[in-house]
């Protein structure tokens, strides 16, 4: 049999993509370490100026690869309490995390553009810690300031992790694996191709669920992810995508070349910033992996088959 199988992608998946669970157990704990330290230092001080943190990004979702070094943190700030100035929102915050710590240098909280990443200096692992502006709303509904525009940015951690926990119950294990999958081949074009290439993980988050919500089997890795490309190359990207999970009412549609919208916060396209090039860069990607799916299927030997995926899964695939 030449045929590439789901057992072989899974196989490879398990061996060389996936965070192993051990490892994911500590990087919880690492983040979770940081949270009861903050929750301390919130419930003895008031004026603290923070309400809460929620653990976000791919390790909490599920949906992170082996090779993850940084972790999320959403931390809700009280809006009355932050400073009025948006640039003085992060240097803020990065005082008040070395506030609730007693083990840590404060070199150690070092100011991004949009958010304080934490080094830790053991386990070598980065924390980014963003700043969400609350002001009590239901759902951990917060504002994000956008850094390019200084905007806010409705969002809520919570709903957002409800939305893929949602779906992982309904469409199960492979709804995250595939998941897992599609980044590792973006990741890949990254370093070893295109180090300029961006397609967002929200954006392969989003459209995986729309391809499952629309009904698209997910127990067979190889045909799904055909599916997957075979979506992107027939739509051009051209296809708005939305969910109803928490409203029913959209925007009218933009000028932007793809809309992808959030679905915590229409208004959000989180796809905004990719130009015609960008679109046309993640179509030309997403053609050549189908077409090599599609040889895959196809080929004569078991040769050609492996050296069709390794277009996609880099060259440590071996069938």
């Amino acid at each position: 049999m030449t045929e590439i199988t789901h057992a072989q992608i899974a196989a490879f998946a398990a061996e060389r993509i996936n965070l192993p669970h051990a490892d994911a157990v500590k990087h919880r704990g690492q983040v979770n370490g940081l949270r009861d330290r903050l929750a301390a230092k919130i419930a003895a001080d008031p004026a603290y100026g923070l309400v809460k943190s929620l653990h976000a990004g791919s390790v909490a979702k599920s949906t992170a690869l082996k090779s993850i070094n940084d972790l999320d943190l959403a931390v809700y700030v009280k809006a009355a309490e932050a400073p009025e100035d948006d640039s003085e929102l992060v240097p803020w915050l990065a005082d008040r995390l070395y506030e609730a710590t007693t083990n840590m240098d404060r070199d150690q909280f070092e100011e991004q553009p949009h958010c304080v990443t934490v080094h830790y200096r053991g386990s070598g692992l980065d924390v980014d810690v963003v700043p969400v502006l609350y002001e009590g709303e239901a759902n951990d509904v917060g504002y994000l300031i956008k850094k390019h525009t200084g905007d806010r940015l409705k969002t809520s951690a919570r709903l957002h992790l409800d939305f893929i926990a949602n779906r992982r119950k309904t469409y199960g294990l492979d709804f995250l694996e595939l998941i897992r999958i599609t980044k590792w081949w973006k990741r890949q074009i990254v370093t070893r191709t295109d180090p300029d290439f961006r397609f967002k993980s929200f954006m392969i988050e989003l459209i995986w669920a729309h391809l499952a919500d629309e009904g698209v089997q997910l127990t067979d890795y190889p045909r799904a992810l055909e599916t997957f490309f075979e979506w992107v190359v027939k739509t051009g990207l051209e296809e708005r995508v939305t969910f109803t999970d928490y409203t029913s009412t959209f925007p009218t549609r933009g000028s932007d070349p793809i809309e992808i919208l959030d679905p915590v916060n229409p208004e959000n396209n989180v796809a905004s910033r990719y130009d015609s090039f960008g679109r046309d860069k993640i179509l030309d990607a997403a053609g050549s992996a189908y077409d090599a799916l599609t040889d895959a299927r196809f080929a004569t030997t078991k040769g050609r088959a492996v050296d069709d995926w390794q277009e996609l899964l880099g060259p440590t695939f071996k069938g």
